[in-house]
């Protein structure tokens, strides 16, 4: 399946957004555009009235919306909302059902995790190599100030860039 994709009574379809719902819009998306270089595709909205409210079927709605590219990629794009009045949960588990994580690509794992937890997010776990001896591939797990979960990778052309300090399966 490619980009898009023809589907039965539904024309093309294809992904169009990641939406997260965050405390603080304006912090967790700052955190987004620091850390990934994500880049503004709109200036943030406020959307509210009986519309918004009939769509997403809460009353009263009231949220506050920001739009951020990823890098090399214009869609799909985070949308980051903040609502007027919000739920309390609990920091969604790794191994949970449901959304997972956001996974980002990068050339120094080890740099990316650093700038992570530098810029507010903490680490759940080691940079481990899930490839094998031929074709090596690192991954570490984080979460974002907000307590969404990222997953970080970064594969290697060749089997002898892999740093030595790196847990391997």
């Amino acid at each position: 399946m490619g980009a898009a994709a023809t589907m039965e009574g539904f024309g093309e379809m294809k992904l169009a957004h990641i939406n997260l719902v965050a405390r603080d819009a304006n912090t967790l998306a700052a955190f987004y555009v620091d850390v990934f270089k994500c880049e503004h595709l709109r200036q943030p909205r406020r959307l509210s009235g009986e519309n918004v409210s009939r769509g997403n079927g809460l009353p009263n709605s009231e949220i506050y919306s920001i739009w951020l590219k990823f890098p090399g990629s214009a869609a799909p794009f985070l949308e980051v909302h903040e609502h007027k009045v919000t739920t309390a949960r609990k920091l969604p588990k790794v191994n949970e059902p449901g959304f997972g994580h956001l996974s980002f690509q990068t050339d120094d794992i080890s740099a990316a995790l650093s700038a992570v937890i530098e810029a507010g997010g903490t680490q759940l776990g080691e940079i481990t190599d899930l490839g094998s001896a031929g074709k090596p591939f690192l991954v570490v797990y984080a979460r974002d100030p907000e307590g969404n979960i990222l997953e970080l990778e970064q594969p290697f052309p060749q089997p002898s860039a892999r740093p030595a300090s790196v847990t391997s399966l």
